[in-house]
Parts: structure tokens; sequence; C-alpha cells
């Protein structure tokens, strides 16, 4: 990636929108259907076939009308002013010119760059420019026994998962850079810190940085509570390492690996079926496939560009290819599918979002002067063994449910560090 921070040209977008464009209609399904086992070949060319196999396995869709997603004001304005200057760099992989907003509000499905450039919108979406806490989520998987013995990572929990980014930032100071980006090269920092379930794990955490340079690989650091030791990670896990239940670190926002380490094709635009107005917060759990999922929630049939990524030579990846789904108006991913080296369906990472002004409906301080999406559950599933883990955001049992802080200020630089991360598992900072 290279970014360019210098002087400014602003943009002169008159009558720029972000509504949705228009597809034709031919779908099969309509508000007011349930989706279920008995039917669900209906919605079978609506969805990727890793989402496919989980509705044949027992999740529920209930489908609901089209609404719009609109992105935060402040990061609208930022489009407007800073896009014109975007470009990728001659070799068609790095970004220039970069500051804030979206880096390209136009995609023009004729033009070969095309995949590159949606992808780089979702790196530099609309709904976490500047800094996320979430606090206290949870995770359960589906199978729950281990040789006929129960399984003690079948619940785990965490105490925050938190991300800054230092450029693009659009609500909270500094803006739209952070000046420590010039110096660090760090594009944004993310921590999972501390785990509180199960006993076996609690305190231990991660931290990862992303840095512009497009040789310079991501920074991983662990810290196990129990031998009082921070670990520096090989990046290569970040593709190749699963958690329990197939969680892969490059695929816990739906796609984020390193823009610059992956090729992409255009596959098209279609109507696909989303969750992006979510009815349950908390997400409650799917009692048809087991607990694979959460169901049935409102989906909804949108517009979204599909992207295949395949791992550039000399990336170590579990994935022969991803299969990734971008919501054309918001640029989030609501389902992702993998293949793994032998071409065969592999996994699917599968997210429920909801859009509105405070995550939950009782919040007392995460309240917004506008709407914007909060993503309340997820799934990742092993379409080869079945197993699932699906993690709810807010927890089901935790303490807190306000939970999803965002563009608050909540955490700056120095949670990024080990230091934290080890002090706060010390402490019982959970």
């Amino acid at each position: 990636m290279r970014i360019s921070v210098g002087s400014v040209v602003l943009a002169a977008i008159a009558g720029w929108s972000v509504s949705q464009g228009a597809l034709p209609v031919c779908a099969q399904v309509k508000p007011g259907d349930t989706i279920t086992i008995s039917n669900a070949a209906e919605v079978k060319e609506f969805v990727s076939p890793g989402v496919y196999y989980k509705v044949t396995h027992g999740m529920a869709l209930k489908i609901v009308p089209t609404s719009q997603l609109d992105w935060p004001p402040p990061y609208t304005e930022a489009t407007e002013k800073y896009s014109s200057q975007v470009i990728l760099s001659r070799d068609h992989r790095e970004l220039v010119g970069y500051v804030a907003g979206l880096p390209f509000p136009f995609v023009d499905a004729n033009d070969p760059e095309a995949a590159t450039k949606i992808i780089w919108n979702v790196t530099f979406h609309p709904t976490l420019s500047d800094d996320y806490d979430l606090r206290f989520y949870e995770c359960r998987i589906e199978n729950t026994s281990l040789n006929g013995a129960p399984d003690p990572y079948a619940y785990t929990a965490f105490g925050h998962y938190a991300g800054y980014s230092l450029i693009g930032r659009t609500e909270v100071e500094p803006i739209p850079v952070d000046p420590d980006f010039k110096i660090s090269g760090r594009v944004w920092l993310s921590a999972i810190y501390p785990q509180i379930a199960p006993a076996v794990l609690r305190g231990t955490g991660i931290i990862r940085y992303r840095y512009a340079a497009e040789d310079r690989g991501d920074d991983t650091w662990s810290y196990n509570h129990n031998n009082r030791r921070v670990r520096r990670l090989n990046e290569s896990l970040n593709t190749t390492a699963t958690g329990y239940g197939a969680w892969n670190p490059d695929h816990y926002a739906g796609f984020n690996a390193k823009p610059e380490t992956y090729d992409y094709k255009f596959l098209g635009e279609r109507q696909v079926l989303e969750s992006v107005h979510a009815e349950h917060v908390p997400a409650v759990t799917c009692q048809s496939d087991g607990g694979a999922s959460t169901c049935p929630e409102a989906w909804e049939l949108r517009n979204a560009y599909v992207v295949e990524a395949d791992p550039r030579p000399g990336v170590d990846a579990l994935q022969s290819k991803n299969i990734i789904y971008v919501d054309t108006e918001s640029w989030l991913i609501p389902y992702v599918d993998t293949y793994d080296r032998r071409g065969e369906l592999f996994q699917n990472y599968l997210f429920w979002s909801t859009f509105r002004d405070r995550p939950v409906p009782d919040a007392r301080v995460a309240i917004y002067p506008f709407k914007r999406q909060f993503t309340i559950a997820a799934a990742s599933t092993d379409l080869q063994s079945g197993a699932a883990s699906v993690c709810y955001l807010p927890g089901q049992e935790t303490p807190e449910h306000e939970t999803w802080y965002i563009n608050m200020g909540s955490v700056d630089k120095s949670f990024f560090t080990t230091m934290a991360m080890r002090n706060a598992a010390d402490a019982g900072g959970y």
C-alpha cells in the first residue's frame, strides 16, 4: 500500500449519492416468506454455496423488504473531499493518495481493476473508520463433545475486541490521519483480550498491527496468562491458523488479509440475500440447526459485488481461493466462501448486522446522532466436517449488552501494546 498524506485535492462530486443501484428483479422469494429446509431451493440462486449449505442444514430465513443503508455523514463528506485523488499504483496493487472516506466511490464493472478497487473499498469501509471497542462477546461451538466427553472449548468469551485506525479517520481527533502514521507506517491496530472463558485460557490475548508498506507483513503478538509469556507469532498463522470452529484471523471481519498479498477477479454483480437489518439483539440461537447460526432472522435481497481472491505465490494459505460477497451500498461483507487446496468448498464465514442509532435499545452511552451498522452475530462453519462456531455481539450471558463503542475514542493507541494486554490479564481487567 502506498498512501500519500501530503497535498489534498478537493473533489467536486456534484449530486453524488450512495444509494443502491438497481438490478432486474427476478426473485422467487418475496417479503413475508419464511425459508426453511423444506423450501431451501427457493433461495439457492440468491446465496453463496456456503450459505445454502447452512439453509439446507436448518438455518431459517425471514424475508423482509429491502431497506437503504446510509453512511455516517462525516464519512460521506470525507469521500467527497478526498476520493478524486485516489489511484492505484502502476502495478495496480497499491493504493496511492488515500486520506479518508471511500477510496473508489464509482466502480465500473468494465474496469479491469474493478475487483482490486472493491477490495480497497472494503478495507476502508464506512462502518469502523476511527476506532471501536466491542466489549463482552462470546462464541459457542455447535459440536460440544470430544470423544464422548464435554469439550472445554465449546464456550468462549472475551473482554474486548478493539481496533484503532491511523488513517481514514472521520469522527474522532486526530482527523484525518494520526501523526504516528508517518513515523510508524502502521495503518491499523487490533486486539482481542483478555479471554474470559474457558478457564484454561483465561487471560490470554492477541494484538495485531497492519503496515502500509507493501513488503512488510503484519506484526502479531500473543499473551499466555498461564506462563505469563508474550510471544511473537509468525505472520502465516493469520492465514493458516484456525481457531475452534474454523475461525481464521484473516476472516474475523469477513476478509481482512493484507490486500497486496492476493490477486483479485471480478465475478460480477448480483442480487443476494443478506441480513443487514437484524431484529434480535442480542442474537438468538437457532434451534432448527443445532445452534450453528442465529435464526430465524430478517434477510433481504440486496445488490452485491462478487470477487474472487487468490493468494499470491509465496502466501502460505489453507484456502486456494476466497469468494467474497460485498454489499454495494454499505461495502460490508455479508459472507465469504473459501475453497481448499484441492478446489473443494471448505469454509463459510457469515455475518448478521443491524442498522440503528444505538447497538441495543436500552443503550445509555453508545448512542449516535445517526444510524450506523452494527454486527450482531457471526458464524464460521467448516463445510467439510460440519463444525460451526457462532459468535454473539453482544454476548447472551455477558454482563454488558451495550457492547459496541464505535468512533467514540473509547480506545487509543496505548490499548494496543503487549504491556496493556499483559496488565489486563494480570489485573483481571475484564
